[in-house]
């Protein structure tokens, strides 16, 4: 601990898996790391974007979407980001309304549950290049919908979603929790899928910052790594993550009821297979800003016509943004083990591979 500690703005959404900037500065382990976190909530992950980019937020709770996005001049101006490490994997879900859930269960295909309905298909996402923007068009996809003809997408914060639901305006959502907890709660819709589901082990939040904070000060970078890894290290404990319940259920962080908040962030649902849980660590598994991970968005963005250019673009472009360096330098501080390799294969529901 220091005597004057760098202070850091770090933004936030209120979402279940913000638990490791929440915790880091609850347990105090900023300020082993010379660091003071205050936290900022934000309404919006644009909000996020646009104060990442004016540097009044020097890092962030971020899609790992978002930040890809970025880097390449989609859903914002062009800027050089950095992915320090990877916050958690899985954790969000695709809800449906009440009424289309039960089509589906009838139907059995989403294209005949759609034509149940009054009108054309209105699904919410939550950033046009985010990870939830990304779950979404590939569920809707491997139903045989295509996401950008067959249905109208709208962005929406994720707390907005549930009342959106309610008021007939959208027909079903991918956000993270406790936004589909609040939707069953409520009796508004159902969970169709996970997102764990669809890509177990997916990457989901980030701790972004621009690259320039990095290029100030590489020490500072990597106290902030090793200071939010730990954090995520003591998430994997499922009896401190009950203590963590009461911290994310404030009405400062999520302001949610800690019940909602504990469903979402115990991992004791046995009808939920372990490998689709919401993981905050691993081991280190979770936290590797995998380089394949970066190639799977890159990808994505050209198959919705997002982006163009040559795959071949995508390997220095993902080595810039996936900092691979800074992310091992912090593991070898906090004691955490780190894979010798920088690429990982995936396997999504369908077959198809990341």
């Amino acid at each position: 601990m220091t005597s004057n500690p760098s202070v850091l703005q770090l933004g936030f959404i209120p979402l279940v898996d913000c638990a490791p900037l929440v915790v880091a500065r609850e347990l105090g382990l900023d300020r082993r790391h010379g660091l003071a976190f205050e936290l900022r909530r934000q309404a919006s992950w644009a909000a996020v974007r646009d104060r990442l980019i004016s540097g009044e937020l020097d890092a962030a709770h971020a899609l790992a979407g978002m930040v890809h996005g970025l880097q390449a001049g989609i859903g914002g101006p062009q800027v050089d980001m950095a992915v320090l490490l990877t916050l958690n994997q899985n954790g969000q879900a695709i809800t449906l309304s009440t009424r289309l859930a039960d089509a589906l269960a009838q139907m059995r295909t989403l294209g005949k549950a759609l034509a149940t309905l009054p009108r054309p298909a209105v699904f919410a996402q939550t950033f046009p290049t985010g990870t939830h923007a990304m779950w979404l068009y590939y569920w809707l996809a491997a139903q045989g919908v295509d996401p950008m003809r067959d249905v109208r997408i709208v962005t929406l914060p994720p707390p907005q979603m549930p009342w959106a639901m309610e008021s007939g305006e959208i027909d079903g959502y991918c956000a993270g929790e406790p936004w589909s907890a609040q939707a069953e709660a409520r009796g508004l819709g159902r969970r169709v899928i996970r997102s764990g589901e669809i890509w177990p082990g997916h990457p989901e939040k980030v701790l972004a910052c621009r690259r320039d904070f990095i290029d100030a000060d590489p020490g500072r970078a990597v106290a902030l790594t090793a200071t939010v890894l730990e954090a995520c290290r003591w998430l994997d404990d499922a009896d401190n993550r009950r203590e963590a319940v009461e911290w994310l259920a404030r009405p400062d962080v999520i302001d949610q009821p800690a019940a909602q908040v504990a469903a979402c962030l115990l991992p004791d649902e046995p009808a939920v297979a372990e490998r689709t849980r919401l993981r905050f660590h691993g081991g280190g598994e979770v936290n590797m800003p995998w380089l394949s991970d970066g190639y799977w968005f890159r990808r994505q963005f050209r198959r919705w016509g997002l982006l163009d250019g040559a795959e071949a673009m995508d390997r220095e472009a993902v080595a810039a943004v996936q900092q691979v360096a800074i992310y091992r330098d912090a593991a070898r501080v906090s004691g955490v083990a780190v894979s010798p390799h920088d690429i990982r294969g995936s396997v999504l529901f369908d077959g198809g591979r990341a």
